[in-house]
C-alpha cells in the first residue's frame, strides 16, 4: 500500500517538475546560452572579463533550479514528517496491544491521508514556483 502511495506522489512531482521544466528552465537555459555566447563576441574583453561575464549569465538558471530543488526538498521533508507521524502512531498501537492487521490499516490509513493532503500542495506549490521563476528571468 505504502509502494503505491509513493508511486502516486512521485508521479504528480514528476509531471508538476516537467511542467516547470518545458514552460520555465528551458527558456531560461537558451536564454543562459545565447548570453554566455554573447559574451564571447566582444574582441576587446579580456578572457577575465569574458569568464566574469558567462558567469553572470548562469546566476538565474542557477537560482531557478536552487528554488525547484528548495521547494521539492521542503515538499519531501512535510510529507516524510507526515508518514513518520503515521509510523509512530501504529509503533504505539503495537506497543499498547492492538492486533498486527489493525495496526497495518491504520498505517495504510494513515499515510493514504498524508499523500492525499500533499498531492493537494502540490498545485499551489506549483503556482508559488512557476512565479518565482518568472521573476527570476526577469
Amino acid at each position: 500500500m505504502a509502494e503505491l502511495q509513493q508511486l502516486r506522489v512521485q508521479e504528480a512531482v514528476d509531471s508538476m517538475v516537467k511542467s516547470l521544466e518545458r514552460e520555465n528552465i528551458w527558456k531560461m537555459q537558451g536564454l543562459m546560452f545565447r548570453c554566455s555566447a554573447s559574451c564571447c563576441e566582444d574582441s576587446q574583453a579580456s578572457m577575465k572579463q569574458v569568464h566574469q561575464c558567462i558567469e553572470r549569465c548562469h546566476v538565474p538558471l542557477a537560482q531557478a533550479q536552487a528554488l525547484v530543488t528548495s521547494e521539492l526538498e521542503k515538499f519531501q521533508d512535510r510529507l516524510a514528517r507526515c508518514t513518520m507521524h503515521c509510523n509512530d502512531q501504529a509503533k504505539d498501537s503495537i506497543d499498547a496491544g492492538s492486533k498486527e492487521l489493525q495496526v497495518k490499516q491504520q498505517l495504510d490509513s494513515c499515510v493514504t491521508k498524508c499523500v492525499g493532503d500533499h498531492m493537494h500542495l502540490i498545485p499551489t506549490m506549483t503556482k508559488k514556483m512557476k512565479e518565482a521563476l518568472l521573476s527570476i528571468g526577469k
